[in-house]
């Protein structure tokens, strides 16, 4: 029985993000971005935490962001949405919502199912390398108050 073209296997959205979460819980590369699911309760594996460490030689250099990335029900055919949950000035980020803009930032805005959320975090780190974003001003750590969440409630920030 022989076939004419070989067909793609196409991974059903939760066993593709247990693939992810697997990885993600092993820790990848260098350890300057991980991620991980926000509630290990939620079923439909939708929210998730990432964490970037700042490239060297940038003004990013020793921060930590954490951003939120959220997995429709139609990923990884869509990307997720992606959202820094603090402050920080980069051309692909909006300034007051914080959302990573998919116009602005080629990986999402030509998502490919094949691309993760390893593959997101690390071409976001990257982007914070590049000679558009290696040197703007940033805010100062911890400057998140007043962002507003997604469901339009401002976050409690206690410190």
């Amino acid at each position: 029985m022989g076939s004419e073209g070989s067909a793609a296997v196409v991974v059903p959205r939760n066993f593709r993000l247990l693939e992810e979460l697997e990885r993600g819980e092993k820790g990848i590369g260098d350890g300057t971005v991980s991620y991980g699911m926000d509630d290990a309760d939620d079923i439909y594996m939708c929210s998730w935490t990432g964490t970037i460490i700042g490239p060297p030689h940038t003004v990013h250099e020793g921060r930590i962001y954490q951003l939120k990335l959220f997995c429709d029900t139609d990923y990884p055919d869509k990307p997720p949405t992606v959202r820094f949950q603090a402050r920080v000035n980069m051309t692909c980020v909006n300034p007051e919502t914080g959302v990573v803009d998919p116009s602005r930032f080629p990986m999402l805005g030509n998502w490919q199912r094949e691309h993760t959320m390893e593959d997101i975090l690390i071409s976001l780190k990257k982007e914070m390398s590049t000679p558009q974003n290696r040197r703007l001003h940033q805010p100062h750590e911890g400057n998140d108050d007043q962002r507003v969440d997604q469901k339009g409630v401002a976050r409690c920030v206690i410190m």
